[in-house]
């Protein structure tokens, strides 16, 4: 089958197998894909066009709606931090994605950016690896209250036959202006700075916009390891911001691809519409599988694969002549 955007041909039923398998995987820890699939776009099919970072975009809007509504039907989307995740993140995917056309367009360059952003994000998970003992002696109460309710959950036990007392599905915003965002959640509080989630994300959304991947596999370990929130009320937070802000990098890409008729700017909607339908699948049955996985087999996994991955890009780029 012919991709006339991608200028490659492929089968149509490699693009939903392929973005099925990686997000299995990596929806267990709770990550769309969408940044190793940039990777396979580039590497297998040959689609390094400008037009892949728009067209990996599509498969995040058809790929992550199931998983916010999932969060939005728990009680555990924090609606004040992901509206400033989205404030901040859109006019940064605007700036990235000029800068993707504008000054990234040679697959070689652009390879050596999408390493050096792989290549951070596996050590922030190969460094969360070798802190994991610390911090599971450490760990806070509320994280042994939502381990034991999300255990319930899985194999369909009630709250009321959990040990203790615990308050579920009451995430309440206490304050939310343009000094802090505060909320509580199971009895205990959180507070981070408006104007630092702000920042973050617009860094974020300058990569994202870039690379095609939304941030939210960026943005996320900034919000556990530096702002201290527990990740089970950021991650609703993160896949809202990642999905808007993926919708505004595709509607750009489309807007600017008239101003650059020499390249394939727009994104391919086959492409990304079979990638999306494969990493819908993916993640459900992923989120479904992950009881049965240890999360630190899952982690170890993913943490070489995005090493390998991102040297394969990056060493190439030093060694040519």
């Amino acid at each position: 089958m012919l991709f006339e955007t991608a200028g490659i041909e492929v089968q149509p039923w490699i693009p939903p197998l392929v973005a099925f398998g990686i997000s299995f995987f990596t929806s267990m820890a709770g990550v769309s894909g969408a940044f190793l699939l940039l990777p396979f776009q580039m590497s297998v099919l040959g689609y390094v066009n400008p037009s892949v970072s728009a067209t990996n975009q599509v498969f995040n809007i058809v790929a992550i709606p199931s998983g916010v509504l999932r969060y939005c039907k728990e009680g555990r989307m924090v609606w004040p931090l992901a509206w400033v995740v989205v404030l901040g993140t859109l006019p940064g995917v605007f700036l990235g994605a000029f800068l993707r056309v504008a000054y990234l367009p040679d697959p070689a360059q652009f390879k050596l950016f999408v390493g050096v952003v792989l290549l951070y994000i596996g050590g922030k998970m190969a460094k969360n690896l070798l802190k994991k003992n610390k911090e599971e002696v450490a760990k806070p109460v509320i994280e042994s209250k939502y381990d034991k309710i999300a255990h319930g959950q899985c194999f369909q036990t009630t709250y009321e036959d959990l040990p203790g007392s615990y308050e579920t599905k009451t995430l309440n915003t206490t304050q939310f202006d343009l000094k802090r965002i505060s909320y509580t959640f199971n009895g205990e509080s959180f507070s981070v700075s408006f104007w630092g989630i702000f920042s973050l994300s617009l860094i974020v959304g300058i990569i994202g916009g870039a690379y095609g991947i939304g941030g939210g596999s960026i943005v996320a370990p900034f919000f556990v390891t530096i702002f201290g929130l527990p990740i089970y009320t950021v991650a609703g937070a993160t896949l809202m911001g990642t999905f808007i802000t993926s919708i505004a990098g595709v509607a750009f890409y489309h807007l600017i691809a008239p101003f650059y008729p020499t390249m394939s700017v727009a994104p391919d909607w086959g492409l990304g519409l079979l990638f999306g339908i494969g990493g819908m699948a993916g993640m459900y049955l992923g989120a479904y599988c992950q009881k049965y996985v240890p999360s630190r087999l899952i982690k170890l996994m993913l943490t070489g694969i995005i090493i390998f991955t991102a040297t394969r890009y990056i060493a190439p780029f030093f060694s040519a002549p």
